[in-house]
């Protein structure tokens, strides 16, 4: 996530699918990020880093865990102030909560999905 989170922003996006480390070596080979190991559990996800700093860009997840069941996606994070109170218009105005709050590094995010059906997360920093 963002160091200064701004609501309405995407602060995030991470790849979901059933075998994080090939997708993690096929990104490494076609767009030449380097990564960082984040141990889940019993499985690995990875930080995905562009350029020669290692600026993080993405994050490459096993769908296990939290992620189980969740089809193969590019899911983004979008930044609220009150993911709560989020999650209450979500349901207000047609939406569907996919997977309730959960914590996560910086902060709590929610996976939603629009009235089209149309999957995002919504995250919630917590400063430090």
């Amino acid at each position: 996530m963002t160091d200064s989170p701004r609501a309405g922003t995407i602060g995030w996006i991470d790849l979901t699918l059933a075998n994080a480390h090939a997708a993690r070596d096929f990104y490494r080979a076609v767009v030449g990020w380097e990564y960082e190991e984040v141990a889940v559990g019993d499985h690995t996800d990875y930080i995905m880093k562009a350029g020669a700093e290692g600026v993080p860009v993405a994050g490459i997840c096993n769908a296990r865990g939290q992620n189980a069941g969740l089809p193969a996606c590019w899911l983004m994070y979008i930044t609220v102030d009150d993911l709560a109170a989020a999650l209450k218009r979500v349901e207000q105005t047609g939406g569907r909560i996919l997977r309730p709050s959960a914590q996560t590094g910086g902060g709590t995010f929610a996976v939603i999905a629009d009235p089209s059906g149309a999957a995002c997360a919504l995250f919630q920093h917590t400063p430090a």
